[in-house]
């Protein structure tokens, strides 16, 4: 298995993916949408895309978009998409990523990488802890739908 870095030719097999990863947040397909999407963000240098890869077939991705935090002066990155196809999980794909990202986030000087998840999504949590984030008790956040 390989960690590689998603391209502009990348965008239709991704978008198989991220329309995978948002059918399981309960969103309706939508493969068109998903490759202008990711191609959009891919082109305008909008988020860094890893593939995790096998030969010719692509096991999953991490999407991550920048950021700045003006406390700490540095930039930030948010880690908004993580996804392994089922059959795959368990098996050190999606620590892979996160490892991707955390080179990302320390080859650009950012000051953390943040990320959510379901509160109901206990295997993500589990992941997410055994690579080292930690869970915020201290700070809410809020969402203003527009």
């Amino acid at each position: 298995m390989t960690i590689r870095e998603a391209t502009l030719q990348d965008a239709a097999a991704v978008a198989v993916l991220f329309d995978a990863y948002r059918i399981h947040y309960e969103q309706a397909p939508d493969l068109p949408g998903a490759e202008a999407f990711i191609a959009d963000r891919i082109r305008n240098r909008e988020s860094v895309i890893y593939l995790a890869q096998e030969g010719e077939e692509l096991l999953g991705f991490v999407q991550l978009y920048p950021l700045f935090t003006s406390v700490g002066m540095q930039r930030a990155w948010v880690l908004n998409d993580l996804y392994v196809w089922e059959q795959y999980r368990n098996t050190g794909i999606g620590r892979a990523l996160i490892d991707a990202a955390k080179a990302l986030a320390q080859s650009t000087n950012a000051k953390w990488i943040m990320l959510q998840t379901h509160n109901d999504n206990v295997n993500a949590q589990a992941l997410y802890e055994k690579t080292g984030f930690e869970k915020d008790d201290i700070y809410y956040y809020y969402y203003l739908s527009v």
